[in-house]
């Protein structure tokens, strides 16, 4: 028996690529949305304005700045690692990489190691308070990804996250941690547990039905009282630092506007926003974090 011709023989299956998908690995990282970036970094850049009286270094800044995408890049993988059971069953994230299959965990590891080797090498730049400073983050951005399964109120930890970069900050300008950075952290972590409890909205219905814990949840209808009191409290507490450090009267007319936004955003709350609304809502708040770096500045010339 004569074997078929070449053009009906079955072609022998291709091996599998072992080239990385850059686009899935774009999309892991949120590439195209840096608010999450930002929203990392601009407290960063607090800390370090205020610690150096408004003239930080250019070394300094750069080397935040990059470690803030660095870090920020690296969270979303862990979480993303940690969540893809949920993600499977929320309409918002069911279709991100590692979740629809289109990333396989074990590329999703290895980009992790080299976003935190990254940001880990940069610490190397620093003096010896900041780079002892620097596991804390790791084991705070390694540990919200599951407080979700734990704890009815996540946000907070992420709070105590984006806000340990502040400190960093203040330690690699002044080589010491003094009283206002303590306030300046807290006021941070109450920052980041309102805009992310309003981003938690999004998912509500979804996170219920599957059994994560949010504030979005805890808090129910008096989410926007409770994001109104954490982020008085944020602008108590900068306020403080701000006092603390010697601030000048550009810095309390900015931060009193940002305050008449966030009353603002409080009574979009209370009218109980759509998800699409309250993406907008939290995405706001990189233009607060802004204005506050303004009046930071304003208030050291």
């Amino acid at each position: 028996m004569l074997p078929p011709p070449a053009a009906e023989r079955p072609s022998p299956a291709s091996p599998p690529s072992s080239r990385p998908d850059w686009a899935a690995l774009a999309r892991l990282i949120r590439l195209s949305n840096q608010s999450g970036t930002l929203l990392l970094m601009l407290p960063t850049l607090w800390g370090l304005f205020l610690a150096s009286k408004g003239r930080p270094s250019p070394t300094l800044l750069a080397i935040f700045v990059a470690g803030s995408f660095l870090m920020r890049s690296a969270g979303v993988v862990l979480n993303d690692l940690a969540d893809r059971p949920f993600d499977r069953q929320v309409s918002r994230t069911r279709s991100r990489p590692l979740a629809s299959g289109a990333l396989a965990p074990s590329d999703a590891r290895r980009l992790a190691l080299l976003l935190l080797g990254l940001a880990g090498g940069l610490l190397l730049f620093l003096n010896r308070l900041t780079l002892l400073l620097g596991p804390i983050a790791l084991l705070l951005a390694a540990l919200y990804p599951f407080a979700k399964r734990v704890i009815r109120l996540p946000q907070a930890m992420l709070g105590l996250a984006f806000g340990w970069g502040t400190v960093m900050a203040w330690a690699a300008v002044r080589n010491s941690l003094d009283p206002p950075v303590w306030f300046l952290y807290g006021s941070i972590a109450l920052w980041t547990l309102a805009y992310d409890t309003i981003y938690a909205l999004q998912d509500r219905e979804d996170d219920v039905r599957i059994g994560v814990k949010s504030a979005a949840i805890l808090f129910g209808a008096q989410t926007w009282l409770a994001v109104g009191l954490s982020l008085t409290g944020m602008v108590l507490l900068l306020a403080t630092a701000g006092w603390l450090v010697g601030l000048g009267p550009l810095f309390y007319a900015a931060l009193a506007a940002v305050g008449l936004f966030f009353l603002w955003q409080v009574r979009r709350l209370r009218e109980s926003p759509s998800p699409e609304q309250a993406f907008t809502l939290f995405k706001q708040h990189v233009w607060a974090g802004w204005g506050i770096l303004l009046g930071i500045w304003g208030g050291t010339v």
